[in-house]
């Protein structure tokens, strides 16, 4: 019985010192971006352009992916940048995979990327049922393959450099179908699943692989999304935009920057062992645990 108590309280100390060691790491967490290179895609708005912003903050050196030149290089202008951050862009159309395998090919011979955000504007919405099969092909391609395609091209630099955060802007529907969004709730759910997979299959290597699931953020996707719900409920933009406010515990939109925390969390050393999940950000209206 003595032996037990010493035991117990020998534990009990050792415990108590883990936690102040695990307080102290967490006052000095490391949220420094310096000397890694991020490759950002859909980023010159919305969720993408904050994260490529935040991640530059950090003093990461970025380069934008997106299939529009002029708000390439007006994105470009706004990045902070320090003298060794030389921020580039790359024009790429995710709607022509075998593109995007070309022209990433190229650039990652230059330099090796420890940072890959996937982020793809959503399918159009509308109910599963009237969905043309082309909508479907079209979505897995731009999202699922494409992603494949950036993921065999920089994985092989982030093994090389025991460190590598691949992270992929999904949806809430991953966890709770979104009414209305039937091709993306399919599309969504199948990027959850290879992103899980590969998460399995890299963590080995010093790779992580999580997914960022926003909630209603104040992007032009939303803009659209309240569009289509005013037409298919026959009522205005306000009302449409108010109900939806009303579904979620916070009563409010996200801002893109809110996501872009999230980001720059997980692409950091701070998250080196959180792998494989899908993290909502979206106020607390996703249901599902």
């Amino acid at each position: 019985m003595t032996w037990r108590i010493y035991a117990f309280t020998r534990n009990k100390n050792k415990t108590q010192r883990s936690a102040l060691g695990a307080l102290h790491e967490l006052k000095n967490m490391d949220l420094d971006l310096k000397n890694k290179n991020a490759m950002v895609c859909g980023s010159t708005g919305g969720i993408g352009k904050a994260s490529a912003i935040l991640m530059a903050k950090l003093g990461a050196t970025i380069t934008l992916v997106a299939r529009n030149e002029a708000k390439l290089k007006e994105t470009l202008s706004e990045l902070p940048r320090n003298a060794r951050q030389k921020h580039n862009y790359l024009v790429a159309d995710f709607s022509k995979p075998s593109e995007v395998k070309e022209k990433v090919a190229k650039v990652v011979t230059e330099k090796i990327y420890h940072i890959l955000l996937n982020n793809t504007g959503g399918p159009k919405g509308g109910p599963i049922f009237a969905a043309d099969t082309s909508e479907f092909e079209s979505a897995f391609s731009q999202h699922l393959i494409c992603n494949q395609i950036l993921v065999q091209a920089v994985a092989p630099g982030m093994k090389e450099a025991d460190y590598g955060r691949i992270i992929n802007i999904i949806s809430t529907s991953v966890k709770q179908p979104i009414d209305g969004l039937g091709v993306s709730n399919t599309i969504r759910g199948a990027v959850a699943s290879w992103s899980k997979t590969l998460a399995n299959e890299l963590g080995q290597y010093g790779i992580t692989v999580n997914n960022v699931l926003p909630g209603f953020t104040a992007t032009d996707r939303l803009e659209d999304i309240i569009a289509n719900a005013a037409k298919r409920f026959d009522g205005s933009e306000k009302e449409a935009s108010a109900f939806m406010k009303s579904l979620v515990p916070a009563r409010r939109f996200a801002q893109p920057g809110e996501i872009a925390n999230a980001v720059a969390f997980l692409a950091s050393e701070a998250a080196s062992y959180i792998n494989g999940i899908n993290l909502p950000v979206d106020g607390g209206r996703t249901k599902s645990l």
